[in-house]
């Protein structure tokens, strides 16, 4: 290994996003914390919101986990008393949702995320994490 390869700062986009993946999530998890949350069960709270009744495979495929897995998460939901699954009969096709709990805990999570955000990608933020967030937003907003 050369000196400059020590001393450069890292050129690979993969690097890169990878390292600012893992500070937003620190800062996102520290934040969801108090919530009694984690950006995994802040994610499944998010696509149960936003597919009312959602399926099991819908919902693993969504979250990029197994079946089993969102079995295992939902009953947890259910506990936390955050979801409802309505499947009436083993084997019947699902119907999971928001319980008013679940909701309210949705809205106050999505609260701390735009803290999050602002913290690291609004005004103040380090130059190169607002140019992020702004082709971010930018490849968001264009039209397919």
């Amino acid at each position: 290994m050369t000196e400059d390869d020590r001393t450069s700062p890292p050129t690979s986009p993969s690097i890169v996003v990878l390292t600012l993946a893992r500070q937003v999530e620190t800062r996102l998890n520290a934040a969801l914390a108090p919530l009694d949350l984690t950006v995994g069960r802040f994610g499944m709270l998010g696509h149960i919101a936003a597919v009312p009744g959602i399926s099991f495979s819908d919902l693993a495929r969504m979250s990029g986990i197994t079946v089993q897995s969102a079995h295992g998460a939902v009953r947890t939901l259910v506990g936390a008393g955050l979801v409802r699954d309505n499947t009436a009969r083993a084997g019947a096709a699902s119907a999971i949702e928001l319980t008013q709990e679940g909701a309210r805990l949705l809205r106050a999570a999505k609260t701390a995320l735009r803290g999050v955000d602002e913290e690291l990608f609004g005004p103040d933020a380090d130059p190169m994490r607002r140019r992020v967030a702004e082709t971010i937003r930018t490849v968001l907003t264009q039209e397919s």
